[in-house]
């Protein structure tokens, strides 16, 4: 048998990085100030004390909120072993009172290999985890209740919450309730009776920042020369990647991504995609790896149904554009139509079209959604004068003008220029 290519090992040692978020969380893991270092302190307080504590992890979905937590988690059990016992429950699963309860019991049997009973009553299920955490509590063993989708158990009359954080009251018990929300105002949604239990510590998870892309990158893409591949290769490799992390091009496809989506799942699904389109020959990433993994994970419908309008439709979006940049206050039909006329009559464009085909096109852009009425109201009224708003970006209409054949250069030319 032949030697491996080293370039298929170096594929899937990357892909492996980019499947493991514990490997990408470590690199902030280190700074006393990041959310990883004030969970394990909080959690780790509340296992070397012996006392009860709650914590709110709160940002936008993709932000590693879950991921840090999970990375906390797995290092506190290396350091405590036999000293913390995870239950965990979901809001989309387990919002009902008696299921979550039941749910809690359950977990708790098979942590500490009880039988459990399915017939056992809410109340029963009740008893049975207020005594677990005594239990738990004269063991100097800390119970860790993860609550995903916290938002979802404060709906109702939050029984489930109000029991637990009663139970944490008593000097016997040893456990933290960690809530995690995509909803920043989730503690305030707490009754009153809740809220008082509640100690409101709240860790905010942000999306990524743009100083710290860089530093993202080269952990997650620069190979280690430890890595058992041959050393050449590895600072051949490394030294290609740092000149494309340095392009100017790179940066725009970036700039790119961070203007659809700026979260860490969508950072990773980027970088996955890269590496798998890696060519094997050469054996190194490109610039184009990035360019095909860009369009390859956009979701782009509006930009596919740009490509589907006529010119005359397109001529609408950027008139649109123009007033919305203008700031006019009302834009329907008759006001698009004197922008379109004044562009005519400034560039002298032979694609002028007369007021019923114009509307045709107006209507046709509305069956699209690409544009839509302001409000609900004036069905009555003619489609002339409803107001109405432009549903797609400057940027989303840049890129479709760009991407169109047969577009007009003076189309083109308005939206730089408006942009």
């Amino acid at each position: 048998m032949g030697l491996k290519n080293p370039a298929e090992e170096a594929v899937a040692l990357l892909r492996s990085r980019l499947c493991n978020s514990n490997f990408i969380f470590t690199l902030f893991s280190d700074s006393p100030d990041s959310n990883y270092s004030k969970l394990k302190y909080i959690i780790s307080s509340s296992v070397t004390e012996a006392c009860n504590n709650s914590v709110l992890l709160l940002g936008p979905r993709g932000c590693g909120k879950i991921a840090v937590l999970e990375l906390v988690l797995e290092d506190l059990l290396k350091e405590f072993p036999n000293m913390i016992s995870v239950i965990k429950l979901n809001g989309l699963l387990h919002s009902d009172d008696n299921c979550a309860l039941k749910e809690i019991s359950k977990q708790l049997c098979l942590e500490h290999e009880l039988l459990f009973s399915k017939l056992a009553s809410s109340d029963d299920n009740s008893q049975f985890m207020i005594a677990m955490l005594r239990e738990c509590g004269l063991a100097h063993k800390t119970v860790i209740f993860v609550l995903d989708e916290f938002d979802l158990f404060a709906q109702g009359k939050q029984r489930l919450l109000y029991s637990l954080l009663d139970a944490m009251q008593s000097v016997t018990s040893q456990a933290v309730v960690i809530g995690v929300s995509c909803r920043l105002d989730a503690d305030q949604l707490l009754e009153k009776r809740v809220r008082s239990r509640f100690s409101h510590r709240k860790l905010l998870f942000l999306p990524l920042l743009r100083e710290d892309m860089q530093r993202i990158l080269e952990h997650c893409l620069l190979l280690p020369t430890d890595s058992g591949l041959p050393h050449e290769y590895v600072a051949d490799f490394n030294s290609k990647l740092l000149n494309i992390l340095a392009d100017k091009k790179f940066k725009e496809i970036i700039d790119t991504l961070f203007n659809t989506d700026s979260t860490f799942n969508h950072l990773l699904r980027f970088l996955f995609s890269a590496v798998c389109n890696m060519n094997m020959k050469p054996g190194f990433l490109s610039l184009e790896n990035f360019k095909a993994a860009l369009s390859s994970i956009q979701r782009q419908p509006k930009l596919e149904c740009l490509k589907d309008c006529s010119i005359l439709e397109l001529y609408i979006l950027v008139c649109m554009k123009r007033l919305e940049v203008r700031e006019q206050e009302v834009c329907n039909f008759n006001s698009i139509m004197e922008e379109y006329k004044s562009i005519h009559d400034s560039f002298q464009t032979s694609d002028y079209y007369a007021r019923t085909v114009c509307r045709r096109a107006f209507e046709h852009l509305l069956q699209r959604e690409l544009i839509s009425f302001l409000d609900n109201r004036g069905h009555g009224q003619s489609i002339e004068f409803r107001p109405v708003k432009l549903l797609i970006s400057w940027h989303e209409l840049h890129q479709g003008l760009k991407s169109y054949r047969s577009c007009p250069a003076i189309l083109y030319k308005l939206v730089e220029r408006e942009g």
